[in-house]
């Protein structure tokens, strides 16, 4: 590997001769003859930057700026996160030609040392506005979010080659690993309460631990229907441009009932007054798209019944990313607000007592 196509360490090392070389690669003739690096984003689980080129000459007519993920410049948090960074090359190397869910384009994606470096270059989505966890989403925003999901779940329905995808970063295979899970869930909602404090009622608190005592039976009994799952569809990882919606972040990918993703991102998007008014409409644009894409034999009630069973999905990952992420005063005001959103729903749509029977 030459030094022009080394995988950057720091953003330092990110030169004209870099990204010349990796566009190069690309089979793009362009010439760069400087290269601004600039950080964007909050960089939770890595280091984020918008590159923005000028060319000396761009017979390709390529962009004017992208964006390149690096791992994180904290030893901890990287070694933390290498699973998740396997995971989103892996998205970008095998999957993303695949499946339809709009994403940006991959000009580059390279990693070695088992995950420890890596380097995504990313087609720059500005003005495209990420999406506002905390403050949640409007209704044509959800119904963009739910739309495009479909395109992720129906190319890879029922595909048996991606219950042994390598990429996988949340999957969770055979009885004793998901009992071991199931420890851990407890565990995480025990220091997800302790963590959060006051901004967790105790309505919540008590919902948030019925939940996770049955992450156990939720996996053990769940439905054999299955699909590729981004496993933390959010706001956070969506960035919106009028009525287009961009997905990003593919760190978690998992195999498991589509209805997760669905019920995750409704879970902890919407106020729990717009959800309960607006998700039987939700689930019905979310089912026609995936009937789109080519899916049958799966009826609207079914879908229905996976959405209800889906909803664990958000006091798992909420919990588990509370317990053992880095805390940071917005990080912990998210969780907050995405666990009060999604144990309403639990409450509301009676998901504890589908599990149990």
């Amino acid at each position: 590997m030459s030094a022009a196509t080394a995988i950057p360490r720091y953003p330092t090392d990110v030169t004209s001769d870099w990204l010349a070389g990796v566009l190069r690669s690309s089979g793009s003739a362009a010439e760069v003859d400087a290269v601004e690096v600039a950080p964007v984003g909050t960089g939770q689980t890595g280091a984020t930057f918008r590159l923005t080129a000028t060319y000396a000459g761009n017979p390709d007519n390529l962009p004017g700026s992208f964006i390149l993920k690096l791992p994180a410049n904290d030893d901890a948090v990287r070694d933390r996160v290498t699973l998740g960074y396997r995971s989103e090359c892996a998205f970008y190397q095998s999957v993303a030609e695949l499946v339809t869910i709009p994403i940006p384009q991959c000009y580059h994606v390279e990693i070695a040392d088992d995950g420890a470096s890596y380097a995504l270059l990313l087609a720059d989505q500005a003005p495209a506005v990420q999406g506002d966890q905390i403050a949640g989403c409007d209704l044509p925003e959800a119904r963009l979010a739910v739309r495009a999901l479909a395109g992720l779940h129906g190319p890879t329905w029922c595909d048996e080659r991606w219950q042994t995808f390598p990429g996988l970063a949340m999957s969770v295979v055979g009885e004793d690993a998901i009992r071991g899970l199931g420890d851990i869930s407890k565990m995480a909602a025990g220091i997800t309460i302790d963590k959060l404090g006051s901004r967790l009622n105790t309505q919540d608190a008590e919902t948030l631990v019925a939940a996770m005592d049955l992450v156990t039976p939720w996996l053990l009994n769940a439905p054999d229907r299955f699909a590729l799952l981004h496993g933390d569809y959010r706001l956070d990882n969506l960035l919106f441009d009028g009525d287009r919606v961009s997905v990003v972040d593919w760190q978690t990918l998992g195999v498991g009932l589509a209805g997760r993703d669905l019920a995750y991102f409704t879970g902890t998007s919407l106020e729990p007054a717009l959800r309960a008014e607006a998700e039987r409409d939700l689930v019905a644009d979310y089912h026609r798209a995936l009937l789109d894409t080519g899916v049958s034999d799966y009826d609207a009630a079914t879908c229905w019944h996976d959405y209800l069973l889906g909803m664990i999905q958000v006091p798992l990952i909420s919990a588990l990313g509370c317990a053992f992420a880095v805390e940071t005063e917005r990080g912990d005001d998210m969780m907050a607000a995405m666990l009060r959103r999604g144990c309403a729903a639990i409450r509301d749509l009676g998901t504890l007592e589908l599990v149990t029977s």
